[in-house]
């Protein structure tokens, strides 16, 4: 079976490609090849057109091939909360939650994650067109088997952008290499009110792989909390999947952002979050219809989160 992700050297979707590399979906009696399919709303477009069996993306992306989420369900979660970072230029003495550093700035953010970074902004008060924010694509983030994030923190580091919206490993980066300032982390309370629940990092599948095979959906979701709780409890597991997939230089990083994030470790969907991401994406125009919570979610597998 085949599981897309949007984003390979990262932290965002390390569970489902931890489930993969560790053994847990061979485990579960499936065998998954994970791969890189950039950006996320070509992910799901496979899914749609069966190319992919499941995506490991964020949940409002799935509405970029699903209109209304029609035909796409959400299985578990991969990790709680809108999981990206927004980084400035060091030499801009940003500060943490001052949002007044993107006026006038030119900021990198990946198809359809930028959508998160623009409702944030317009909730906190920045009119983008007014304060002249200009929300771009990442330069040179358009070629088969780019990284998102690395490439963020170079392009940033190139001082080609003056800031990113981007995933922790390219935050990680940045930071390290002395050129970047986190001014947003919202997993940990930055940004207005609500915005924890724009979306998540979800596993995905569609609607017919769901009834024609339902056990296959059933056993990825137990793959999936299976690498959560090895990474729970050993996040220095992590290293031996990042020097399977990662340069050198990002796999020494891995671990230390899974141990960050294994707070956020939890396969359940609350109404809460769907509630959430649909008003996020209501107020984008990206949803127009009124799915039910049992329309967007699997709940079939919701007795496996326990």
């Amino acid at each position: 079976m085949r599981l897309v992700v949007p984003d390979l050297i990262s932290n965002s979707y390390f569970p489902v490609i931890a489930a993969a590399d560790l053994g847990f979906f061979a485990r579960a009696g499936l065998h998954v090849e994970v791969e890189l399919l950039f950006p996320v709303s070509a992910a799901y477009e496979a899914l749609r057109n069966g190319e992919a069996d499941f995506v490991g993306g964020s949940a409002h992306s799935a509405l970029a091939a699903f209109p209304d989420f029609r035909g796409a369900r959400l299985l578990a979660a991969q990790a709680q909360g809108m999981y990206w970072f927004l980084v400035m230029h060091k030499d801009l003495s940003a500060r943490r939650g001052d949002l007044e550093c993107v006026k006038g700035r030119t900021i990198g953010a990946a198809p359809w994650v930028e959508m998160g970074l623009r409702a944030l902004l317009t909730s906190a008060g920045i009119d983008l067109a007014a304060d002249q924010v200009n929300i771009v694509p990442v330069p040179g983030s358009q070629g088969a088997g780019v990284n998102f994030g690395v490439t963020a923190a170079r392009a940033l580091e190139e001082r080609r952008i003056d800031g990113f919206w981007a995933n922790g490993m390219g935050t990680e980066v940045a930071v390290r290499r002395g050129v970047g300032t986190v001014v947003l982390d919202v997993r940990r309370g930055d940004g207005p009110r609500g915005c924890f629940d724009y979306t998540f990092s979800a596993l995905a599948t569609s609607q017919r792989l769901l009834d024609e095979n339902p056990g296959a959906a059933a056993a990825a979701v137990r793959a999936l909390m299976a690498a959560q709780v090895a990474l729970a409890n050993d996040p220095v597991s992590a290293t031996q999947v990042g020097r399977k997939r990662f340069p050198a230089d990002e796999a020494a990083l891995i671990a230390e952002l899974i141990r960050r994030d294994v707070p956020y470790y939890d396969a359940s969907i609350t109404r809460q979050a769907v509630t959430g991401m649909c008003a996020f994406a209501r107020s984008l125009g990206l949803l127009t219809g009124e799915p039910r919570y049992e329309d967007i979610v699997a709940t079939e597998c919701a007795p496996l989160w326990d």
